[in-house]
């Protein structure tokens, strides 16, 4: 077994990570960028290693920083938990001919093969498992994406290579759309997953997501671990999983299982993974039947790493696939047979993401958590990072927590998150916690009739105003006239962290006016060089962020001419892209920001006469 494992990761999946070592005797080692120096994966690691500034490129992107950080803490292994770097060959294979140093997760190779999309989908009809139809190749032009949409009909899904969850997936409706909407998903593909190649695929318009869990180690030994259906989604990103599905019936169940091990049988897979489905939904399927046989359904990809809602399989099964990870990893073979593994009940995930579903699940811009309040009782998790009192850090992932409950049956399983839920107590930040409970009451969502499409597309939004009145919290904003600083003594030594802060309330800020400790613009800086707030001199209407991000793209120069609805620039905030579109028609005659640089909410972007 490894002596010490550094978690290339932040936020609860570290932690998730960092206890399963610590079940296993293993002492831990976080890495963490500026804006998460009192990050709570930093707090409970053995020991932590700044490497780089806020922006995810910059620092937990970095390949060479993190084995650097893992050389210098002497650790034998690295796990990247799930995004950033997790699915990345080039970085597991810089582990991999890293000496003394273990990737916990598959090879390479096989990280390629099955983690590239293109790759995945021959392989997979080389096994005779269904795909949606699409490229093999990656696609470099819009003709291409033209001619696929003339072939197969629209809408087009362009994905990267290297994504998953959303991201990196643009859908193209017509032919208008193909140059700007591949140039955004190569632009997403490029910043999160070091890998700009993407591909095309035929956009179901009513599917359910279905994936199955494996398990495989070196010894040639393969186990799944049931299903978990993952439908209710918003703009792609999954928000409830649960498991089993509620919508298939035991045939259709053990043929997607089937399916899935057939596929994973044709590479030399080593480690945790997913392979997913989207399963057709009948548009007629009254509630109570189930999805037979009979239904189509197509491998979407399979993910090469941990997935976010790993924790529905362990409620079901009983089985630490973490610890598993790095059992596997260290060469230790599956001691429990396929014939061992029973799924008990039922389970579902909340993902508790710091968003206001009232606005179109638009994400927090700050907050610090006054009262946090966590739920218990009889089948009740929770996989989280933060404490009372932290403040939200918005560089990131909006998720700032996970529910889990575990339940004999769903209807018990929706009762009893009925009752966690209630239980949490948030105040300080806005989160979905009201739409989770909205969720639980909605008919669609409680019959397991719903799609991928379903909140996005078919549900009626006014709902969640109720719900956010009797369960919701805000953002507490501060007293700006209160004299607090807070004097911080953190010692970071050849970049390593030392945890000797001193924090005082109640001091005139003019009284200790230092620097702060790390030399640059503190937890909000992107890295950039151009960290001025922006201001205007022109006269006209003032386009404004309406969030917290960094500018990626401007498509607009000064004398311009644009139309209401036209992209002025792109937004990056909590890892999306965000257009900044005009509001009415008219002429440029300013431009107050560049390509990356970070804005704040209510800077100035854009001036429009």
């Amino acid at each position: 077994m490894f002596e010490k494992v550094l978690v290339a990761n932040r936020g609860e999946i570290a932690v998730r990570v960092m206890r399963a070592c610590e079940e296993l005797g293993v002492a831990t080692v976080a890495v963490y960028s500026e804006a998460d120096k009192d990050g709570g994966h930093v707090r409970f690691a053995d020991e932590a290693y700044n490497i780089g500034p806020a922006r995810a490129a910059d620092s937990y992107l970095d390949h060479e920083a993190v084995v650097e950080a893992a050389e210098k803490a002497g650790a034998d292994a690295i796990h990247p938990g799930y995004g950033f770097l997790a699915e990345n060959a080039e970085f597991a294979r810089l582990v991999q001919e890293t000496d003394g140093i273990t990737w916990i997760g598959p090879a390479a190779d096989s990280m390629q093969q099955l983690g590239e999309k293109t790759q995945a989908r021959s392989l997979m009809a080389a096994a005779d498992v269904p795909i949606v139809p699409g490229t093999t190749d990656p696609v470099t032009d819009p003709e291409e994406v033209t001619d696929f949409g003339d072939e197969y009909g629209y809408p087009v899904a362009i994905k990267a290579e290297g994504g998953g969850g959303g991201r990196g997936m643009k859908v193209v409706r017509d032919e208008g759309e193909a140059a700007d909407q591949l140039e955004s998903a190569k632009r997403e593909g490029e910043a999160y997953f070091d890998n700009d190649s993407v591909y095309l695929e035929r956009y179901l318009e009513n599917p359910r997501h279905i994936e199955v869990q494996v398990l495989a180690d070196e010894h040639s030994n393969v186990r799944h671990l049931g299903e978990r259906d993952c439908s209710l989604q918003r703009r792609h990103q999954k928000v409830i999983e649960e498991g089993p599905s509620p919508a298939l019936t035991d045939d259709l169940r053990e043929e997607i299982g089937e399916a899935a091990r057939r596929g994973v049988a044709e590479s030399d897979y080593v480690n945790a993974g997913t392979v997913e489905f989207l399963v057709e939904e009948d548009p007629e399927r009254e509630h109570g039947e189930l999805l037979g046989a009979d239904a189509d359904f197509y491998f979407l990809e399979v993910n090469t790493r941990i997935q976010v809602e790993h924790t529905v399989t362990e409620e079901l099964t009983d089985i630490d696939i973490v610890k598993w990870q790095i059992r596997v990893a260290a060469g230790e073979a599956i001691s429990f047979s396929q014939d061992d593994v029973e799924l008990e009940g039922h389970a579902m995930e909340f993902r508790i993401n710091a968003e206001d579903a009232t606005d179109d699940f638009a994400p927090a811009q700050g907050g610090t958590l006054e009262t946090y309040d966590t739920p218990g009782g009889i089948g009740v998790r929770l996989d989280d990072a933060l404490r009372q009192g932290d403040d939200l850090v918005t560089d990131y992932d909006s998720m700032i927590a996970k529910l889990v409950v575990h339940g004999g049956d769903r209807s018990e399983c929706i009762t009893r998150s009925k009752r966690a839920l209630r239980e949490y107590g948030l105040e300080g930040i806005v989160t979905i916690v009201p739409f989770h409970l909205a969720m639980l009451d909605d008919d669609e969502f409680v019959a397991g009739t719903h799609t991928t499409k379903y909140l996005d597309n078919e549900i009626d939004r006014s709902v969640f105003d109720a719900y956010q009145e009797q369960y919701g919290t805000g953002t507490d904003a501060a007293d700006e006239d209160e004299e607090t600083v807070t004097r911080e003594f953190t010692i970071e030594v050849n970049g390593k962290r030392f945890d000797v802060d001193l924090e005082e309330t109640g001091v005139p800020q003019q009284e200790s006016a230092r620097p702060a400790p790390t030399g640059d613009s503190g937890g909000g800086s992107d890295g950039s060089e151009t960290g001025e707030t922006p201001s205007v001199s022109a006269d006209g209407e003032v386009v404004t962020a309406e969030m917290q991000g960094t500018v990626i793209d401007v498509d607009i120069d000064e004398g311009d001419e644009v139309a209401a609805g036209d992209t002025l620039l792109v937004l990056e905030a909590m890892k999306m892209e965000n257009d900044v579109v005009a509001e009415f028609g008219g002429t440029v005659t300013e431009v107050a920001v560049a390509e990356d640089q970070s804005v704040d909410q209510g800077d100035a972007l854009v001036v429009l006469d």
